[in-house]
């Protein structure tokens, strides 16, 4: 969550040039999404017919493509300008020489409100197509990140060989390191699902509960549509952003705000995020084929009433981090117990290789949330586990029994689970209430099934599994899937990926001190050709 940062002067380098990776590809499984809401009055997307002529690899391209300005050269590529709001529906094509600038806040649509009747609002589809490069402009004074709002639609739809990139300025004209960090804003995507954190007197989960997305200022998420549509983002990295507005106002990799189920994310990549990887505020978005490497604060964070799953993760912290609340995933809404929608997270199939010694855990659940942790390998050099609770009535709100009237599930669910850490657990007291290691060990090995608190060994080669996580029975992760879905499925191993032979990380990645997803991924450093 928020954590407080000295802000620095980024300095745009010296024009250099680029040594370009090849990005190669591998099989992978699309995310089937559960559901669509038409949105009446959105366009269809037309392509927009691009206008340079071809040019040689390496060579800026002669002029920019209809709907965006020309901004000049950057590194070996025509800067084309984003317009601060699009209308109606954009496309950018891959072209070579051109890489698209977003420049300042550009907004897709104007915000529809929660009923979808907004004053003023309407909708608007960003395309982007397979192989296209988006920078922020970091030389200019502004905030630079994108805001998809409620009502309007990105699809950013890479391949295996031809992912989409988003990064900053310094990435195209050589002047990042595998230590960059926070030069832009990032994604940020605002549907009409439900929340639990109105910013007016109404009930959670209905269509006037809205709030802000932090960092925007104006940018509002929420409703009452749970099968709502922002858009799809698949095959996309993500590299070097976080900005901190002001302490406690942060912009992520990739923000999820009140995204609904027919929103389709799967195969995102984010690198090197000062603050969260993608953090979830409310909604109802599942989630696929992740990969987190280098976030300074947490991995995935989630808050405010998500509920939803989360399959193929794996979560590589920043080597060298002081700070002390990064953590790989941190479930949040403490101090806000039995605010509803109550969150309900189900991550199976994770590797979490956490790396600094300042945070006391790699995993922290507070705030009352309904948590099931399937099929996972957890390796660091404190503790696995922090469990932080409040006290009502019914005694500890993140380990209390099942409470229909609450809506509560109860205590936190683990199944062929691996601790690897110097220590399973981690107390923390809040507000004099305290979560025991005795407590947590009982949460941890309560629903059996193969959990182990002290594996040592887990990972070889950075990710691989290895020792008792090679050979661990897997939980049937399909069995947890609601009447009628399939978003869950089988594994036969634990953690994100099986072994070498595994390949669904491979090619549309990128490759840094962080870790090597093998010679089909390039140098986040570096930029495709």
């Amino acid at each position: 969550m928020a954590r407080f940062h000295r802000l620095g002067t980024l300095l745009l380098a010296t024009t250099a040039s680029l040594a370009l990776a090849g990005c190669n590809g591998a099989d992978g499984v699309a995310s089937p999404g559960e559901g669509v809401i038409v949105v009446p009055g959105t366009p269809t997307p037309t392509p927009t017919t691009p206008t340079p002529t071809p040019t040689a690899p390496g060579t800026p391209a002669a002029s920019c493509p209809t709907g965006t300005s020309d901004a000049g050269i950057v590194g070996s590529y025509r800067g084309c300008r984003l317009p601060s709001r699009i209308e109606g529906s954009l496309s950018l094509q891959k072209v070579a020489g051109v890489a698209y600038e977003i420049n300042g806040r550009v907004d897709v649509g104007v915000d529809i409100g929660g009923a979808g009747n907004a004053p003023g609002g309407a909708s608007a589809t960003l395309t982007i197509a397979p192989g296209v490069l988006v920078y922020a402009n970091t030389t200019n004074g502004d905030n630079d990140f994108l805001v998809v709002n409620r009502g309007s639609r990105l699809n950013a739809e890479g391949t295996e060989t031809q992912p989409i990139i988003f990064t900053a300025q310094q990435n195209l004209t050589g002047g990042v390191t595998d230590e960059s960090q926070g030069l832009w804003g990032g994604i940020i995507m605002a549907g009409r699902a439900p929340i639990s954190n109105c910013n007016a007197t109404v009930a959670g989960g209905s269509v006037n509960c809205e709030n802000v997305v932090e960092g925007t200022s104006t940018a509002l998420y929420g409703g009452a549509t749970p099968t709502d549509n922002s858009g799809t983002v698949r095959y996309v990295q993500i590299r070097y952003s976080g900005t901190i507005i002001s302490p406690n106002n942060e912009l992520q990799g990739l923000t999820l705000g009140g995204t609904g189920s027919g929103t389709t994310i799967d195969h995102v990549q984010v690198h090197n995020s000062s603050d969260d990887g993608i953090e979830v505020f409310g909604g109802r978005t599942n989630m696929r084929y992740l990969v987190m490497t280098g976030t300074d604060d947490d991995a995935v964070d989630t808050d405010v009433g998500w509920q939803g799953f989360i399959q193929f993760v794996l979560a590589i912290q920043k080597p060298v981090n002081t700070q002390t609340d990064n953590y790989a995933t941190e479930i949040d809404s403490n101090n806000n117990e039995d605010a509803l929608p109550r969150q309900r997270y189900t991550l199976s199939n994770f590797t979490f290789v956490q790396t600094s010694t300042a945070t006391n855990a790699a995993i922290r659940l507070r705030g009352g949330a309904d948590a099931r942790f399937v099929n996972g390998i957890v390796v660091g050099p404190n503790a696995c586990l922090n469990i932080v609770a409040g006290a009502d009535a019914q005694g500890k709100t993140t380990i209390r029994p099942a409470n229909t009237a609450l809506e509560d599930n109860g205590p936190p669910v683990f199944n062929s689970v691996l601790f690897g850490c110097a220590n399973p657990y981690a107390e923390t007291t809040q507000n004099n209430v305290t979560v025991t290691t005795a407590e947590m060990a009982a949460i941890f090995n309560a629903a059996g099934g193969n959990n182990v608190e002290r594996g040592t060994g887990l990972l070889t080669n950075g990710f691989y599994p290895a020792g008792q996580a090679a050979t661990a029975t897997a939980f049937n992760a399909s069995t947890l899937n609601p009447a009628g879905t399939s978003f869950l499925v089988q594994t036969s191993y634990v953690g994100a990926v099986s072994g070498p032979n595994d390949t669904w990380f491979r090619g549309w990645t990128c490759n840094s001190n962080r870790a090597n997803f093998g010679t089909t991924s390039g140098a986040c450093t570096s930029l495709p050709s």
